[in-house]
């Protein structure tokens, strides 16, 4: 099939670089957003997010027309719901995972629904998801048919289709990544590999919604289990006085060992906060993935120990905090391990503070006015008598060692 016109809904660090990438094929694509100023930035053919070459791409998709931007859906034959899906506010410690952006995506959407249409559930989302969306679909449009009632003859198609990139290649892995496709039914399923036939390289492999829903909460609960077990190394290794870098390197040297770095703890959308949604479901079986969760979200709190501990060695300390994003090279602060730190130090009054980020112009509202001054790290360093290692962007792996000679270190990744 061939699809005239693509609809995104969400142009977040997901969906506008899917936009992009749709739309540099050739094909019309309408992003929606309710961000009056994220819209008015993309039809400026500029770029809200920090990622490699994403601002190239959009311009030029932009000035060929092929990329709009608007706050209101429109008629399409393809939406794509890339919109976030975090813990309900006030609820964190149960994880509640917070549908609501979905429903308000499906309720939006609805009205311009047409027999044919295919709807994507790109967001991570809980196990289930995709069938609750299809059932917000159906309860605002009862003239259409949909693949809980009527499969393969449904008027519209639903899928979930998840993401899988990395931050910082988000581009590269969009086209080259394989793509894991789960229909509510065979023919929802089919629908949706022709549409990622337009773009991605990668295999397109079919499955069920569920066990879509449920590749994607596997995949980062993975990678999130073996960061535990990297946290959990170091702080043994503090007790013990042994090196952790120095360890992992010898132990990664056995053919089948594979052990990932520690860091202050574990940050963005994804594998901070999938885990839970596991957890969430099956609170009973899934042990190994709730104390691996626990495990990497109190790493944050015992950095904290450390700099209070190195801070009261000076009668005046000066804290330098080097990195407030939660991973290297790019400006996303969502569940950032170091922006966490830097608040909690902030409100522990230890002495003056300082952050270096070099991937932002200015601190986040949780920082600002709250005595924290975001600086170079030529003059970090030049104050500071404390430096904390928090993320290993490009700019402090070019720093010289030396600067770091007459400090207090807390190195959390490893460059020194």
């Amino acid at each position: 099939m061939s699809f005239k016109k693509v609809s995104v809904i969400g142009l977040g660090y997901i969906g506008l670089p899917t936009a992009a990438v749709i739309a540099s094929r050739g094909i019309e694509v309408l992003g929606v957003d309710i961000n009056l100023d994220t819209v008015e930035t993309i039809n400026a053919g500029d770029i809200h997010i920090v990622e490699p070459d994403l601002d190239i791409i959009v311009r030029g998709v932009v000035t060929t027309g092929k990329l709009r931007a608007t706050t209101s859906p429109e008629a399409a034959d393809v939406f794509m719901v890339a919109v976030p899906t975090p813990f309900i506010e006030g609820e964190r410690d149960c994880h509640q995972p917070d549908l609501s952006y979905i429903e308000s995506a499906a309720n939006a959407i609805a009205g311009v629904l047409e027999k044919g249409n295919l709807v994507i559930l790109e967001s991570t989302s809980p196990v289930g998801a995709t069938e609750k969306l299809a059932h917000w679909l159906a309860a605002a449009r009862p003239d259409l048919t949909f693949p809980q009632d009527k499969g393969d003859m449904a008027d519209i198609k639903v899928a979930h289709c998840p993401e899988r990139v990395l931050p910082g290649y988000v581009l590269q892995e969009l086209v080259s990544n394989d793509r894991v496709i789960g229909g509510m039914s065979s023919a929802c399923s089919e629908l949706a590999v022709s549409l990622y036939q337009t773009f991605v390289r990668g295999e397109c492999i079919i499955t069920n919604a569920r066990t879509a829903e449920m590749a994607k909460l596997t995949e980062n609960s993975f990678r999130d289990v073996n960061i535990a077990f990297a946290n959990e190394l170091s702080m043994i290794c503090d007790k013990l006085k042994i090196n952790v870098w120095e360890l992992i390197k010898l132990a990664n040297r056995h053919p089948r060992v594979n052990i990932l770095n520690p860091g202050p703890g574990v940050g963005g959308h994804c594998i901070a906060v999938d885990p839970w949604f596991i957890v969430n479901s099956c609170p009973d079986e899934a042990k190994i993935i709730k104390q691996a969760r626990l495990t990497n979200d109190a790493k944050p709190y015992y950095v904290i120990e450390q700099v209070t501990k190195a801070a009261d060695e000076f009668k005046r300390p000066v804290i330098a905090c080097l990195g407030l994003t939660f991973k290297a090279d790019i400006d996303d602060l969502r569940e950032s391990p170091a922006l966490q730190i830097v608040r909690a130090l902030t409100e522990n009054q230890l002495g003056e503070l300082l952050a270096v980020e070099p991937n932002i112009n200015c601190l986040p509202g949780n920082l600002a006015g709250q005595g924290v001054e975001l600086t170079s790290l030529t003059s970090a360093l030049e104050k500071a008598n404390v430096v904390v290692i928090l993320v290993d962007h490009k700019e402090f792996k070019a720093a010289d060692a030396s600067q770091f000679a007459t400090k207090v270190v807390i190195d959390t990744r490893g460059l020194i």
